[in-house]
Formats: structure tokens, sequence, C-alpha cells
């Protein structure tokens, strides 16, 4: 297939707050436009919009028309953007936080959208932090440690309550009329591929990392039969599809969804992915030991590895799972940027609002540039960061955050700086646990908007020890969608040829500063201390406040 040099793709990122479009060219990966729709819903964790129905703790669903206005106003403010026409667009791809779920009908239709089930919150998408599974997420690794399950280990022993079967097992036994219904239940990064095709499909990213598909199967029949009678065929009635490789052409897009976007109908689809994946190769990583950090409201983790090894609390290793011949592996921390929003909302007194607004800066970058002139260590803080649960390497959503050596001299900046150092040191655990099981990190590529402050930057490559390099692209996942929809449309032979072609980085933006490195070495074993005395069962008290707060929650409604 010839294309033309001027010929262009687009790339939408759906992310959790809201859906991102790029526009880029395909021979040398240009960004000629880029729009942006927050969801009018946004993260429903309060009450369910339909009834105003408090939601109980750990909840977090979304409204599946949000997506579909992403397509309707960012694509084509997107395109505008970019001063191009519609028809030098050869091919769409998109991403899609994970695990983020959909049970919908046999034609794709959402179950929250007909009249009886709306006011029932779980005919609604589970998003990926939706923790609510958490108590099925437990049996799972019980009987699956009781069984020795092969597959155990490549989720580095633990299944996470985010992921696809602790949702569904928890739709059958909290709704099961919802369940009953449900006949498809589909991750959201395949149902917007469905609503742009009009064909169903099932990436293998997601199928490998969050549906415990390995070595061609998933679950026995037998294994989820123990877990509840009802479950049995599960994975038959509900999940099973044949898998679509990435970088594959999903589909063509539809006469509705070339309505939606303005994009002519019949381009190419590109199999949906991971919005952390699909940023590898936005950044050129696409090789052994290149550790991409995406980082955000959280902070994913993935590389690629060309060895198979166990790795304590990774999310999961597919074979392929981010470029083909090699491993890839995933891990994360649940709460990243999360924590850094909560602290100002919660925490900053209106001082510092005062103060930055005077100055037309914002409180994080006040609160950043007052920590920058501390010494490592000055503050007197360590902190855990586990506001959001931990999700590697402990998986325990049920851990909560601690900040340990406040007094009445501390300061908002010193506990700011003490909560950046914190998501550092848990990525330091992350890395370690890598290069300890055999598959070893050299380089940290960071993505995702936390890359521009520069504090938080010098602080991951101090506490790591290794050299950061940054994404070139302030879109790494719609840039990595992008990619692979010129892959799915011909423009590239494959995701190594795109990344070569379109893909771009700043090798080692940020290296370490050695007395930084040995100062935050004292630190960090402060914090692993912690790590392991809260969350290895030596001290079980946070499991037992989130009993509490459940407790008085439910004597209150």
């Amino acid at each position: 297939m010839t294309i033309d040099r001027d010929a262009c793709v687009v790339g939408v990122d759906f992310g959790t707050l809201s859906g991102r479009a790029v526009v880029v060219r395909v021979r040398d990966g240009a960004e000629l436009g880029t729009a942006v729709h927050d969801y009018r819903h946004g993260v429903v964790d309060q009450v369910l919009p339909a009834t105003g129905r408090p939601l109980p703790p750990e909840w977090a669903l979304q409204v599946p028309a949000d997506y579909l206005d992403v397509l309707r106003t960012a694509v084509p403010q997107a395109v505008r953007a970019a001063g191009i026409e519609p028809e030098q667009v050869v091919g769409i791809g998109t991403d899609f936080t994970a695990c983020t779920m959909v049970p919908v009908t046999a034609d794709g239709t959402p179950l929250c959208e007909l009249a009886e089930f709306a006011e029932n919150p779980h005919a609604y998408v589970k998003l990926w932090r939706h923790h609510a599974a958490q108590l099925q997420a437990d049996r799972i690794n019980e009987l699956a440690r009781q069984r020795r399950e092969p597959w155990l280990a490549r989720y580095g022993g633990l299944i996470s309550s985010e992921w696809e079967f602790a949702k569904g097992l928890q739709v059958l036994e909290e709704a099961p009329e919802v369940y009953a219904a449900m006949e498809h239940w589909v991750e959201a990064a395949d149902w917007i591929i469905w609503q742009l095709t009009g064909t169903c499909t099932r990436n293998a990213c997601t199928a490998g990392y969050k549906g415990i598909h390995q070595d061609g199967a998933y679950p026995s029949t037998e294994f989820l039969k123990n877990l509840n009678p009802e479950f049995e065929t599960f994975v038959a009635d509900k999940l099973d599809h044949p898998l679509s490789p990435l970088g594959g052409k999903a589909g063509e897009l539809t006469a509705q969804a070339a309505e939606w976007t303005g994009l002519r109908q019949g381009i190419a689809v590109a199999v949906g992915n991971v919005d952390a994946h699909v940023t590898a190769p936005a950044a050129q990583a696409v090789e052994p030991g290149q550790m991409v950090a995406i980082m955000g409201t959280s902070t994913c983790h993935v590389m690629s590895g060309d060895v198979l090894r166990d790795v304590p609390g990774m999310c999961g290793v597919v074979d392929g799972g981010i470029v083909p011949g090699l491993w890839g592996y995933e891990a994360g921390q649940s709460g990243v940027g999360d924590i850094f929003a909560w602290f100002l909302r919660n925490q900053v007194p209106p001082v510092y609002h005062e103060q930055a607004a005077e100055r037309g800066i914002s409180v994080h970058e006040l609160l950043s540039e007052l920590a920058a002139g501390q010494a490592v260590g000055e503050h007197g803080l360590v902190a855990l960061d586990w506001h959001s649960g931990n999700r590697s390497v402990l998986v325990d959503h049920e851990l909560s955050g601690v900040v340990v050596g406040q007094t009445l001299a501390t300061k908002a900046e010193d506990v700011y700086r003490a909560l950046l150092e914190a998501t550092a040191f848990g990525t330091r655990v992350i890395v370690d646990a890598f290069t300890d099981s055999g598959v070893p990190v050299t380089e940290l590529v960071i993505a995702g908007g936390l890359l521009k402050n520069p504090l938080l930057m010098q602080i991951y490559a101090d506490v790591v020890n290794l050299p950061l390099s940054v994404i070139g692209s302030a879109q790494g996942p719609a840039l990595g969608s992008a990619m692979h929809a010129a892959v799915a449309a011909g423009a590239h032979a494959d995701i190594r040829a795109a990344a070569a072609a379109m893909g771009s980085v700043r090798r080692e933006a940020f290296t370490p500063i050695p007395k930084n490195v040995e100062a935050y070495q004292r630190l960090f074993d402060d914090y692993l201390e912690l790590h392991d005395y809260f969350g290895r069962g030596a001290n079980d008290v946070m499991h037992r406040l989130r009993g509490y707060r459940r407790d008085a929650l439910e004597g209150k409604s």
C-alpha cells in the first residue's frame, strides 16, 4: 500500500478524566493538532447520577456516553487545529485506561443505557480504580494458591481487584440480574473499537494483563466453579473472543463513526490498546531494559525483556504485550498525581493559594519552588504513597497513606516534598524488584503530565539512581495510538519501524546527583522499613481502619 507523504493518522487517548486526540503525520511523527474533551460525568465515585444515591466506599464508575462525546468533539477539533483536510487521515487508533470494564448487550449497548438498569450501579462502567471487588480478588488469589495455578506467578503472585475476573465476580454476587443480562464483559479499550468499526474485537494486551489469559488459555471452568458455581461459564459466556494482535487492523471506520469524527468512512481502525503500553514505542523504548513510567494520576511502569521471569508484585507479563518478539512486563502505583492533588485540595492552607494567585503560578509550582530549596532530609519526614492503595509490589488496595515525622514546625512544602519522594521510593521498590528478579532496568523513561515538574524528575533520578530520559511528546499515549494506527493503515511495516520514524525521546534529561543519591538511600531504607511493617503483615492496622470505615458508613445508610 502506498501512503502519501502528507498522510496523517489520529490517536485518541481515553484517560481517567478526559479524552485527548492528536493528529500526527506518518512520515516523521510531527504532531499537527490536538484537542481535549473533559468527560461530563468525570469519575463517578460519590453518587450515582441517575439516582443521586451515595455509592459505597472504593467504588469508581464512569458513563460510557462520555467516551463517545470525545469522538464527537476532540477528534474534529484536533483535525481543524492541524489545518489538514480530513481526507489526509488514513487511520485512527485508540487507547484506554485499564482495567476499565463495560457490561453490554449482544449489540454492544451498555446496560446502564437500558431503562431497567439505569439505577443499578453495577450496570455502569467499572473504572480501573474501582477497588470494591477486593473481597472477590482475595478469594481468587487464595484459591489459586491452594490449587497452585501456574498462571498466578505471571501476575507477581496476586490478582488485583482492579481486573476483569474480580470485577466480574462482584457483579455476579452483588447484582445477579445485571450479570444475567450482560452478554459481554468488555474492556473499554475494545468497546470503543466496537463503536468505531461495528465489530467486536478483543485486544491481546488487556486479555493478557487484565484478563488472566496466559499460554493461550484463561483460568479453567473448574477453577471458576470453585469460586462460585454460577461463575463456571464466565469465560465462555461473557468474555471469550479471538484475540487481535497489537498494531493489527480491527476494521474500518463505519458511516456513523465517520459522522461523529468527521473522518472518512472506511479508513483503518487499529486494534485497541492500553494507555501505558502504547506509550513505550512513542518514547522509542522498544528494547530490553528500557522501563517507561507513565506518570499522571497514577503511574504505570512498562518494559520489555528478552527473558521470562517471575517478578514479585508485577501486574503481568505477556508475550508480545508491548512489542512483538519480547516479553512485555507491567507494574504500577495506584496513586501519584492523585496524591499531590489530594494534598492541595485538603491540606494546604489558604495562604499558599493566595501567594500562588498573587504571583500568577499554580500552588503546585509554589510548593515545588519552596521544597526545591531544601536539602535532602531537611524536612525530617518520610511518607508512604498508599493513599490509593498499593498496586506493586504488594497488590493491596486496602493499604493507606502515612506521613512520619511531623511536628508543630512542619510546613506544607515539607509534606509536599515528602509525598513527591514517597512516590519515587515506590518506583524504586518496583525497579529493584525487576532487577533482583533477573530483568534489569537500565534506563527509566518518563512520560505523562508530571514530567513537567523538574524537582520531581530530579528526585526520581536521585532515588532510583538511574539516568532519566523523558518522552519528547506531551501526548505520549495519543501519539502511541496514532503510531499503531499508522501500522494498521500500512504506513509502517511494524511498531518498531513506526517508533523509529514517529517516536521522540530526550535521553538522560536528568542524571543522579551523587550526594543526593547517598542521602536518599538513608531515607529509602526508612521507607522500606515502614513499607514492610505496614504492608507485609507486621501491623494490620490499615486493614482494620478500612473495616471500621465501612462499618460506620453502612451504619449511617
